[in-house]
């Protein structure tokens, strides 16, 4: 288990318990690696970052489902329907725009913008808590 299992996760079963732990950022690094994957499907020679991003959705999914496993029924709710708005609704509505919207200059250009974003959303967050 340690292969795919970070000191978080190995805690999280040892105790059977999230104890204070937050699923959020779980749930926006799956989203992250959901709409990379979608980006490297879609842009011809994206291969690698569609595989990459394919693990990572595994990991994620993963971590999700542990954290689903354990958390208090109260916690589950939430992280359910955030699981449900993010991983489910936003990436299938980023699919479905895209493909209705643009052509495929424009459809990669569209994503890889939307990746990035989050990206910088996802990895400069830390830093407004400091």
């Amino acid at each position: 288990m340690g292969l795919i299992c970070s000191g978080t996760f190995e805690r999280i079963i040892k105790h059977k318990s999230t104890e204070d732990f937050q699923s959020l950022p779980y749930i926006c690094t799956l989203l992250n690696s959901s709409l990379w994957t979608y980006y490297g499907i879609t842009k011809p020679g994206g291969l690698l970052v569609a595989t990459v991003n394919g693990f990572g959705i595994f990991v994620e999914a993963v971590y999700v489902g542990l954290f689903l496993i354990y958390a208090p029924k109260k916690m589950k709710l939430k992280t359910g329907v955030l699981v449900g708005i993010l991983n489910v609704g936003f990436v299938a509505a980023a699919i479905v725009v895209t493909q209705l919207a643009w052509e495929s200059e424009t459809q990669i250009g569209a994503i890889g913008l939307m990746c990035s974003g989050l990206n910088i959303i996802m990895y400069g967050s830390p830093l407004a808590a400091m």
